[in-house]
Parts: C-alpha cells; structure tokens; sequence
C-alpha cells in the first residue's frame, strides 16, 4: 500500500460517518426555515448507491420572493454545516460547492418552484421534506421518461468528434502534448457518449466522467476495456496510435446512431475527414 493511502485509510474510512454528520446539521437547519419550500437529494444519495466517497449533492427550493437573498448568501449558509476548508463558486450562479474537513463535498443548488420539472435527473432523488406536496408528482412523471438520442444530438456528436480528431493531430504536431492529450480525452468521452446513447442510457454533461468507469458504470465489460486500453503518455506516436484505435470504433457507432436516428451517413464525406489524419 502505498504512502498517501496509509497516511489516509483511517480519515477515508469514517467518511460516511462525516457525511451523515453533516446531513444531520443540512436537515434540522433547513427543516426550520420558513422560507425552504422544500430540500431534497440527488445524485448517488438519491439513487441509493452511495460510496465511501460519494459527495451530498442538495436541492434547496426556496419561495421566490426569497430566492435572490439566498442565493446571494449561499457560501455562508454552508458554514452552518461544518467547517468549510474552502469553496468552488461561480458568484452569480444558484449553486455552491463546499468542501468540508474529513473530506466530505457538498453540491448545493437552489432553485424556484418554477424552475422544478420533471426529467431523467428527477427520477431518483430523495425527499427530505415538501412542504408544496409537488415533488411527488414531479417524480412520478419523472419515472415515465425514457432517454432516445435525437438526430440533432448524433449530428453534434459526431462533429464534436471530427474537431477533436483534427486537433489531437494538429496540436501533437506541434508538440503541444498537454492539448492533444486533452483533445484525445475528448475523443474517448465522445465514445462513451455514444456508447450511452446507442444503449438508450442519457450522457453525461460534456466532460464529466462520473460514473463512467468503475462499478457504478452502465458501459459493458468490452468498452471499460477499450477505454483502459486507450491510454497513453506525452509522446506524439503513442498518441497516434491510441486514435487509430479509436477511430474504428468510432465509425461502427456511428453507423448504429445514423440508422437509429435517420441521420445520413455520408460514408465517403466522413472517411474524407478521418483520412486528413490517418
């Protein structure tokens, strides 16, 4: 076992001992405010599949005459619930992200009645109280939804992808490695992307890999595997290589989404793309 996980195996073990502490001070703050309409929970919390180092991610509903008040306060209500080492903020934006001691994270968004619909994300949360009784409801309809890629969601991928491709080249090229690296990330996040959709599972948001590997992941054995496969370091032909593996995978896919969607394929307009690289 190496240093650092020795170092840290006793602070990472009480973790969700932490995490249920500062729930705790989350719920019986909230519960009293006259002004939270409702709170509830997302994530791997409200889908029930929480780890050892699974983040409290909070939705605070607040009445809308209140609602600019405390969004402008958010960082200093998140003192109320432990002790804050420090704060990822946008300053204008309705979410907070609060880091506390024990490593436990907190993701706190507010929100407006209004601003409550239903949707994928909504099928699984956890209620904390609802004071509006719409949250039910909210679910319910929630739980009726079914994820199916659109024709204009294959057409964005696949020239999100084609850009990725053209400047993992141009900037390994130049030596730039860092960039291609990133660009290449991209290029395997879009593989995943597609892989979703072609299940019938939503994507995540472009550049986040919660969730995609390890045991929660929805990608089969096969794709983990290629992912970990795709790997390499700061070095212009391993770079290379790794996209050419890549890209035929990339074209099976994309054949799949295209029929899927009745998107056309443009074989010879793609292989024109692909081919100013490989």
């Amino acid at each position: 076992m190496a240093d650092y996980q020795l170092k840290h195996i006793q602070r990472d073990a009480e973790i969700p001992t932490q995490r249920a502490m500062i729930k705790k001070a989350i719920e019986e703050d909230l519960s009293e405010d006259p002004f939270v309409i409702a709170v509830f929970y997302g994530g791997s919390i409200g889908s029930h599949e929480t780890d050892l180092y699974s983040d409290i991610d909070l939705r605070i509903i607040v009445a809308e005459e209140e609602f600019e008040n405390y969004r402008l306060k958010k960082k200093e209500r998140c003192k109320k619930w432990g002790n804050v080492l420090f704060y990822e903020d946008v300053p204008y934006s309705n979410y907070c992200t609060a880091h506390y001691d024990h490593f436990v994270k907190v993701d706190t968004f507010y929100y407006q009645l209004k601003d409550v619909l239903p949707s994928i994300n909504m099928s699984k949360i956890e209620v904390l109280f609802d004071t509006s009784e719409m949250l039910e409801d909210v679910v319910s309809k929630s739980q009726q939804l079914t994820f199916e890629p659109t024709y204009e969601d294959v057409a964005f991928w696949r020239t999100k992808f084609f850009s990725n491709l053209h400047e993992t080249y141009r900037r390994a090229m130049r030596g730039e490695f860092y960039y291609a690296l990133h660009c290449l990330d991209n290029l395997r996040f879009l593989m995943t992307t597609a892989w979703y959709m072609e299940a019938g599972v939503q994507p995540n948001a472009f550049g986040d890999w919660a969730k995609i590997e390890g045991n929660r992941s929805k990608l089969q054995t096969w794709q983990l595997a290629a992912l970990g496969q795709w790997n390499c370091g700061r070095d212009l032909e391993e770079i290379m290589n790794v996209v050419h593996e890549i890209v035929p995978e990339f074209k099976k896919v994309h054949q799949s989404l295209c029929k899927r969607v009745g998107l056309d394929e443009r074989v010879e307009w793609m292989e024109e793309i692909v081919n100013q690289i490989m």
